[in-house]
């Protein structure tokens, strides 16, 4: 080998490039593939390393074996796969005048690791590839092209921190493109980072929308569907996820899904028992089932005092201090609001039951939420007591449309409590006469004649 390379380089400027690449020929198309990746190593040594040679003779041979190795003609993948790795390794110390040849290398060795399923290797090839270079130029869609395949590699090994480094610097060349794969490979990065990052509302819109894109397959519009409700499941309780809730409630599509008995009892503000959550919990994915640390405000919480303790007749007290994980809090924060639901008030020690907290954990959670905006209610700390603000609107607008039609207000008497009994018995009977006129209208309630 050593001496046809000689005797190549011995040749004149315009013979030495055939040569070279008449020899890769023969070398690729040996009955015995043994020695073919040493044999061709040592060419490209020979050829990039040697001064006779010539760096424009040393160009032409290199594209050659990066057109031959592309063009599948090395049938054995693992024999391609080190040809290509020790070219790279060949060619690296000589990339400034060689950029062109190894970067198309670094491209057909991220395909290879892409297709055996080596997402953190074939990520690693590509952020080696000088995309912003003096040698060679690329356009800025072809720039944003490469960073939205790394991130989708790093999204894939769960590197979400990296990735979200790579999606910056491609959210700056999206309007670079009007390739529509790349916009919505980049748009869906675009949610997953939100759910890496645990914005579970902007993931979970984000998903929404990309189930609604055609040209998505149709077992993927599922998959980001079912995203898209597990994103909004898991989202801080409040009414920014209730409108979330409510788009992916009326979408036909999600009664199918096997999470749809949690969304729907969530956007109706039903309390959810454990056996619902821990089903829902077999769905999630590692990164959503992430450890929660607990503050200083939490561990502050913990304490409870003698005199609630020696009470018999109160609930036990839980141990718990705070909520472990994000589906522990997203549960907890939706069994506070759906409680507020149901009662005008609730002790500590009360709420501390139902969301199985300290009492004082249960008005640390509360408190937290009311000063968000995302609960209507003030604590009274004297009695111990979370008291909760309804919708005075909503509940006269459905004191009015049970077919009562306008309801007389009673006059006010000045006792806050006694108009909230009598707003709770008009919207009853109003609720109960809507529930009998659409029973009649479908003749499943005959009323009796009289003779």
């Amino acid at each position: 080998m050593e001496s046809r390379l000689e005797q190549a380089a011995a040749l004149g400027q315009k013979d030495k490039g055939p040569a070279f690449i008449s020899l890769i020929n023969e070398i690729i198309s040996r009955q015995d593939q043994s020695t073919v990746v040493q044999d061709l190593q040592t060419l490209v040594g020979f050829v990039v390393n040697h001064e006779s040679v010539g760096l424009v003779v040393g160009r032409q041979v290199l594209s050659e074996l990066v057109r031959i190795v592309g063009d599948g003609t090395i049938s054995d993948p693992e024999v391609r796969k080190r040809v290509v790795q020790e070219t790279i390794e060949t060619a690296q110390p000589k990339i400034v005048s060689y950029e062109e040849q190894v970067s198309n290398l670094r491209f057909q060795l991220a395909d290879i690791f892409e297709n055996e399923e080596e997402w953190s290797d074939a990520a690693r090839v590509l952020t080696g590839i000088q995309l912003d270079s003096n040698q060679r130029s690329l356009p800025d869609g072809e720039k944003m092209r490469v960073y939205v395949r790394i991130v989708r590699l790093l999204l894939e090994e769960e590197d979400s921190v990296q990735a979200e480094s790579y999606f910056n610097r491609a959210q700056l060349l999206v309007h670079s493109t009007s390739d529509k794969e790349t916009l919505l490979q980049f748009k869906l990065c675009q949610a997953r980072i939100s759910d890496y990052s645990r914005k579970f509302l902007e993931a979970a819109s984000r998903y929404h929308e990309l189930s609604f894109v055609a040209d998505i397959d149709e077992e993927e519009r599922r998959h980001m569907l079912m995203a898209a409700v597990t994103a909004a499941v898991l989202a801080p309780a409040g009414p920014n996820r209730s409108r979330v809730l409510a788009s992916l409630y009326r979408d036909e599509r999600t009664s199918e899904l096997p999470t749809y008995n949690i969304l729907s009892k969530m956007f109706l503000d039903h309390i959810l028992r454990p056996a619902e959550i821990k089903e829902f919990e077999g769905t999630l994915k590692p990164h959503q089932l992430a450890k929660i640390a607990i503050s200083s405000n939490d561990r502050v919480a913990t304490s409870t005092n003698d005199e609630e303790i020696s009470n018999p007749n109160d609930p036990p007290i839980s141990t718990r201090t705070a909520p472990a994980t994000v589906l522990d809090r997203a549960v907890m924060e939706h069994n506070l609001l759906a409680s507020s639901k149901i009662y005008h008030n609730i002790s500590f020690r009360g709420l501390g039951a139902l969301l199985d907290l300290t009492p004082g954990a249960a008005e640390n959670m509360a408190r937290k939420m009311i000063e968000q905006g995302r609960l209507r209610g003030t604590i009274d700390q004297v009695d111990k007591l979370i008291w909760f603000e309804g919708n005075r609107e909503e509940d006269d607008a459905q004191g009015k449309a049970g077919g009562l039609g306008e309801v007389e207000e009673a006059e006010d008497t000045g006792a806050p409590f006694t108009k909230r009994w009598d707003a709770q018995i008009r919207i009853t009977a109003a609720n109960v006469e809507s529930i009998v006129q659409h029973l009649t209208e479908r003749g499943l309630v005959r009323v009796p004649v009289q003779a």
